[in-house]
């Protein structure tokens, strides 16, 4: 495996990937069309050189991914409102048309963040530390209690993830995300990109976002088993101030891991390869076509074949 730089993410009935600035979102429409949309997206980190520092990029290339995913994924929802019916506008969304405008849809992806931000901390940090806290009076140890929160945490997030992938359009969206991980695999294991090269590819990659969350609800529990405070409210305060410092050490072992292939990182990138069981399913011919032609409008795979493999594609 050699590191291509490249990177994507799921969206509805596509995919976008990224490379350095330039990013495609490739989308298929419901007459079967393959529509690429191409665009440049510079990221926080390169805008402010200071966020570029080792633990703290972490947290910037995390809004990094918030601002673009959620950008992407409004792109490719257009595609499909023509598809739907009609219908009068009701009194709110005439009085928010007038009220914004243009603008409109930018505060709306705003609210969505920022909602979903706190919606996330509420269920996956403050949740597991309320039902923890229920079983204090049988767990004096503040360790086996802090690891018990972290074991908690992690079972929402699984069960959660569950839940959702019994959804028809979320499995979809799943097995886009599957042919996103193989066309990189294929790219990066030295093969060319086609249907039948990418169709038996890995799913899995260690440089995903479902490894990123694992790795944070891991180190969390390292964490929180070390510094302690006491009070409820204290221990929720504790939970939130630590996210991006967490955050920026989980985005540095996810770098190391998606560049390296030693031993040691490997077996530690296990449990975010199982996790991607569940958040990958194994796509169709048609979804890797739409991977194809997202990675094709921003990476040039054939010259990197031949300089990092020596291969001139046929």
């Amino acid at each position: 495996m050699k590191y291509s730089g490249i990177g994507g993410q799921a969206v509805i009935e596509g995919i976008m990937m990224k490379n350095k600035d330039d990013y495609a979102t490739a989308v298929r429409k419901s007459d079967g069309e393959i529509v690429v949309c191409k665009d440049t997206y510079v990221s926080l980190t390169e805008k402010y050189p200071i966020f570029a520092l080792p633990f703290v990029r972490g947290i910037f290339n995390f809004a990094d991914s918030l601002i673009l995913g959620m950008r992407t994924l409004t792109l490719s929802a257009s595609f499909f409102e023509d598809d739907e019916t009609e219908e009068e506008p009701s009194r709110l969304e005439r009085w928010l048309d007038e009220k914004f405008g243009e603008k409109l849809e930018q505060y709306l992806m705003t609210v969505v963040m920022v909602f979903s931000v706190i919606a996330a901390i509420g269920i996956f940090m403050v949740l597991p530390l309320a039902i923890s806290r229920v079983l204090k009076p049988m767990v004096p140890s503040d360790t086996v209690m802090a690891f018990l929160e972290g074991v908690i945490r992690l079972a929402i997030f699984i069960t959660y993830i569950k839940l959702v992938s019994n959804m028809e359009d979320i499995r979809r969206t799943y097995q886009y995300h599957g042919a996103e991980h193989k066309c990189i695999n294929c790219i990066e294991h030295g093969m060319e990109l086609n249907v039948d090269n990418v169709r038996i590819s890995s799913k899995q990659h260690k440089r995903c976002g479902t490894s990123f969350l694992i790795i944070v609800m891991m180190i969390s529990i390292l964490f929180f088993m070390v510094i302690r405070v006491d009070g409820f409210i204290p221990k929720v305060i504790s939970r939130i101030v630590l996210i991006p410092v967490i955050a920026g050490v989980s985005y540095e072992f996810l770098r190391l891991a998606g560049r390296s292939d030693n031993w040691l990182v490997n077996f530690l990138s296990k449990p975010g390869l199982w996790m991607q069981n569940m958040t990958t399913k194994e796509p169709d011919d048609s979804m890797i076509e739409v991977a194809i032609a997202a990675v094709e409008a921003v990476f040039d795979w054939r010259k990197y074949l031949e300089e990092n493999f020596g291969k001139e594609p046929s």
